[in-house]
């Protein structure tokens, strides 16, 4: 039994060393940097400053512009181009510019998590027919709100505001999906669609992960305790062959 005390205080351990210490098991699910709000939720307080714009310059090599990302300077939106994203023509380099919106946008049955986005270019995207050469935008949200189901563009911030969908998998605390056409960009909910709690669905991640370590430290216990009677149970036998008759 000894050595299963000493595997269950090293989990104990290891549990209360990763909560206490950074980086640990919460590397990476650790609450974002505040966010920056247009229009600041009651929840924000005096959390976050101002949302900050972005700038970007694509060189055009040989008529194809270049790979490369757009962003603000507070990380809150990046856009990624690949090659030839646009359609260059007559043009030795291309900007970008994301700007946020104001005033907020308050469309009528949505609800935005985040500020609305205006993204533009000096020229236009280049028509792709293959999804997976549209460019990526990629739009952090703050843990204070619910968290958004879809990305909505607009080509005014009047609206009318549609769903552009959002990719299955995406880093926590943001929301991604790709896009044909730039414009005007947020990323919300119907409003009908989910009760207003504030980080609801965001608040269970930590501690949903934190519950499944513990399971699979507990689960190595009962094994541990098999292989111990097992491993006695053939030293017995052992000494039980060389008894004389």
């Amino acid at each position: 039994m000894r050595r299963v005390a000493l595997l269950a205080v090293a989990a104990g351990a290891y549990l209360v060393a990763a909560w206490m210490v950074a980086p640990g098991f919460y590397d990476g699910i650790a609450p974002p940097q505040p966010y920056n709000f247009v229009c600041p939720p009651a929840i924000a307080g005096a959390t976050g400053g101002t949302p900050l714009s972005g700038h970007l310059v694509i060189k055009v090599f040989s008529g194809v512009s270049e790979a490369s990302s757009a962003f603000t300077d507070d990380g809150q939106v990046v856009i990624g181009f690949l090659p030839g994203a646009f359609d260059s023509t007559g043009k030795t380099s291309i900007t970008v510019d994301i700007t946020p919106v104001v005033p907020c946008p308050k469309p009528p049955g949505l609800t935005f998590d985040t500020n609305a986005y205006d993204i533009t270019a000096d020229a236009p995207l280049a028509n792709q027919p293959d999804r997976t050469k549209w460019p990526t935008l990629v739009m952090r949200y703050s843990n204070l709100v619910v968290g958004p189901s879809f990305v909505y563009r607009a080509q005014s911030p009047d609206g009318p505001w549609a769903s552009i969908g959002s990719n299955a998998q995406a880093q926590i605390w943001t929301i991604d999906v790709k896009t044909d056409q730039l414009g005007y960009f947020a990323a919300g909910y119907p409003s009908n669609a989910i009760s207003n709690t504030p980080g609801g669905g965001n608040q269970i991640l930590p501690i949903a992960v934190a519950a499944l370590i513990v399971v699979v430290l507990l689960a190595g216990i009962p094994l541990a305790m098999v292989r111990r009677r097992q491993t006695r149970g053939a030293v017995d036998g052992e000494d039980g062959d060389d008894e004389s008759p």
